[in-house]
C-alpha cells in the first residue's frame, strides 16, 4: 500500500539540548515484494528540498540517492545504509528494511514495558538477507499488536540503537500505531525524537515522484494527505 506522513524530527545532545530540528514530509510504496521511500525536508528554510529516495525489492540490498537542491545528487549503495537519515540517530536502513520479513523469528519472552504487557521477538535475517544489524529484538504489546521498544544489534552483541515508541494513536484506518518515537544511538550518545502530525493511507503518487529527478520537486499526494 501507499501512505504519507509528515512528522517532526529533534536530535538532543546528552544536555539535552537541540542541535538539529527538521520537519519532514514522507511518502512510500510498499508490496510483498519491494519497497519505495521518499523523505523531503520542508523545514528549515535553508535546508528546505533537501530529500532522500531509498529503495528495496525481494532480498537485494538497498540502495537510494540523496539531493541537495538545486542539482546535486549523490548514490547511496549497500555499504552506506549504515549512514544517518539527514544528521539524526536513524540509519537509512532502519527506515528501509523490514525485519519482520526476515527468515529467522524466535519468541524470546515476555515483559512488561510502559505499562504493556509485552511479548519480545528477536529476529535475524536470513542467507542472502541484507542488513547493517545481526540481531533485532522487538517488544510487541500483546494487546494492541504496536512494537513498543526495538533494539538493533552488532553480531558483536553491542547495542547498535533503541528505539522506543513515547506516544500510540490511531490512525486513519482505526489501527494502533506509534505516533511519537524516540531513538536513542549507542555511538553517538545523541537521541532524536521523532513527532508524527499527520498520517494518510491510500493516497496516490505519480511514479515520477519515486525517481531522482522526482526529489526535485516537494509535491504532496493529490488525495488523501489533507
Amino acid at each position: 500500500g501507499s501512505s504519507y506522513v509528515r512528522l517532526k524530527l529533534d536530535v538532543k545532545q546528552p544536555s539535552g539540548n537541540t542541535k538539529l530540528a527538521l520537519q519532514l514530509q514522507i511518502k512510500q510504496r510498499r508490496s510483498k515484494t519491494s519497497t519505495e521511500l521518499v523523505y523531503q525536508v520542508l523545514w528549515p528554510k535553508n535546508r528546505a528540498g533537501e530529500a532522500v529516495l531509498l529503495k528495496k525489492s525481494g532480498n537485494q540490498a538497498a540502495t537510494g540517492v540523496v539531493f541537495t537542491p538545486p542539482n546535486t545528487f549523490r548514490p547511496i549503495d549497500a555499504s552506506q545504509m549504515k549512514d544517518p537519515l539527514f544528521g539524526s540517530d536513524l540509519s537509512y536502513s532502519d527506515v528501509i528494511e523490514s525485519f519482520f520479513a526476515w527468515d529467522q523469528q524466535t519468541l524470546v519472552g515476555t515483559e512488561t514495558v510502559n505499562r504493556a504487557n509485552c511479548q519480545i521477538i528477536e529476529s535475524k535475517p536470513g542467507k542472502g538477507q541484507h542488513s547493517t544489524a545481526a540481531v533485532v529484538r522487538t517488544w510487541v504489546d500483546s494487546r494492541r499488536l504496536v512494537p513498543i521498544r526495538v533494539e538493533k544489534y552488532q553480531a558483536s552483541g553491542a547495542l547498535l540503537r533503541r528505539i522506543e515508541t513515547i506516544k500510540v494513536v490511531t490512525d486513519d484506518q482505526h489501527r494502533s500505531v506509534p505516533g511519537n518515537l524516540s531513538v536513542h544511538s549507542s555511538q553517538s550518545d545523541t537521541t532524536t525524537d521523532l513527532d508524527g502530525t499527520r498520517l494518510n493511507h491510500g493516497v496516490v503518487y505519480a511514479d515520477r515522484e519515486f525517481t531522482a529527478e522526482g526529489l526535485k520537486e516537494v509535491t504532496t499526494p493529490r488525495s488523501g494527505a489533507e
